[in-house]
């Protein structure tokens, strides 16, 4: 693991114990730059988008009020007649009422942070 921390560093002049003692100490960080480049656009593409779909789906679940018009992710249709810490309670029909997770709701059909 050492060398190959080492050899990603240096570009292999450490595997051979001249740690950039024969002029080629630039080259490690040259070789390194599509690795970095690779985790950047990761970070862009993947990582960012879906960190922030997962704080607003957390602030609508924070925000869920009695009377809020709901949609399960089973696709019920319903209003919130009670909110507890993790879970609602919905109406669906006139005196038929489910217990529901808070992580099972959609706001009006569609989910947080699509368009």
């Amino acid at each position: 693991m050492n060398n190959l921390l080492l050899v990603l560093l240096y570009g292999g002049n450490a595997a051979q114990g001249t740690a950039g003692a024969e002029g080629g100490g630039g080259g490690g960080w040259l070789s390194m730059l599509p690795l970095l480049l690779i985790i950047v656009v990761f970070w862009l593409f993947f990582i960012r988008p879906q960190s922030k779909r997962a704080k607003e789906e957390q602030k609508f679940r924070d925000s869920l009020q009695k009377g809020d018009k709901v949609v399960t992710i089973g696709g019920f249709h319903g209003k919130i007649t009670e909110v507890k810490e993790t879970t609602v309670m919905i109406s669906l029909a006139p005196g038929m009422e489910v217990e529901v997770e808070k992580t099972a709701l959609v706001k009006d059909g569609t989910r947080v942070g699509q368009a």
